[in-house]
């Protein structure tokens, strides 16, 4: 990091824009880190009190560090961003917002990682822009549908919805033990700081139970288009993922034509943040080359 660079913290790198997309007009919050050529967007998943921040902090020094720009979107609905109840797709949703947010800032072609309803976001915007998108990086989402081998809703999503309802820390910790493979790394910090996170902003967690009843399908299937994604694109996922399972990967690595996979052993359904160290050196692995 250079000189100019602002600090690798939340607060320094917090911005916001207003955005004019079709017929969205949104305050959104992001981060904006680093100085490069090519820029990283990421995109977060979907659970209460989730941010861009949040759910990549582990990710984004050695990113910076490589040289990429590195933007984190907090989607509609989450964190600082502007609220809104979502009666539609929500990959498309994002896809909007985050083609309004490049508009806005001056970004014409970015690399896109996307975790869980990031991912689905990912290829809603690949599908909607596909000259503006680099490599893509795909971890535990990218097209809806069922598993073919765990009943739906699966286990976690079930209790991210309960957690929705009932945003209490004894939701959090039993969403959060199904979450990661190995939850006697989370400390009391972490969950406090995501219980703080959920209840300094229930009309996002109300406007979400609202979509959810509005339209309980916010993530389409995109298994028939994805062989129109043509842009290079590494899969990854926890074997152990009791949120989105296994052969919702291996769907998308037989759909899309660019595709490969990496499957983490004694992991869940937050890859970059539980094996964050090798999950770092194949993205910047699978960026550079």
């Amino acid at each position: 990091m250079t000189d100019s660079t602002p600090a690798l913290t939340e607060a320094a790198t917090s911005r916001f824009v207003r955005i004019q997309e079709g017929d969205l007009n949104l305050q959104l919050h992001y981060n904006d880190i680093g100085q490069g050529a090519e820029t990283v967007v990421m995109l977060h998943g979907s659970g209460p009190g989730a941010s861009g921040w949040a759910n990549f902090n582990r990710n984004i020094e050695p990113l910076v560090a490589a040289g990429y720009r590195v933007i984190l979107l907090d989607c509609p609905g989450w964190s600082k961003s502007d609220p809104i109840v979502n009666t539609g797709s929500r990959s498309d949703l994002n896809a909007r917002a985050l083609k309004g947010l490049m508009d806005a800032i001056g970004l014409d072609k970015v690399h896109i990682i996307g975790n869980s309803m990031g991912a689905h976001s990912t290829v809603a915007f690949a599908l909607a822009h596909p000259t503006r998108v680099g490599k893509l990086i795909l971890m535990g989402g990218g097209t809806g549908g069922p598993s073919q081998f765990v009943p739906m809703p699966t286990e976690g999503i079930k209790l991210i919805g309960a957690l929705y309802r009932d945003p209490s820390i004894e939701n959090l910790k039993r969403m959060m033990n199904v979450f990661v493979y190995d939850a006697s790394s989370l400390t009391d910090a972490l969950y406090q700081a995501r219980l703080d996170n959920m209840l300094a902003r229930r009309d996002h967690l109300e406007n979400f139970v609202k979509s959810s009843t509005a339209n309980p399908k916010q993530f389409p299937d995109y298994g028939h288009r994805l062989g129109e994604v043509t842009a290079q694109t590494l899969v990854i996922w926890g074997r152990d993922d009791r949120f989105v399972p296994l052969d919702v990967g291996l769907r998308l690595v037989w759909g899309l034509p660019n595709a490969e996979l990496h499957v983490f052993s004694r992991c869940g359904h937050w890859a970059q943040w539980e094996h964050a160290d090798k999950f770092n050196r194949m993205v910047l692995d699978f960026l550079a080359h």
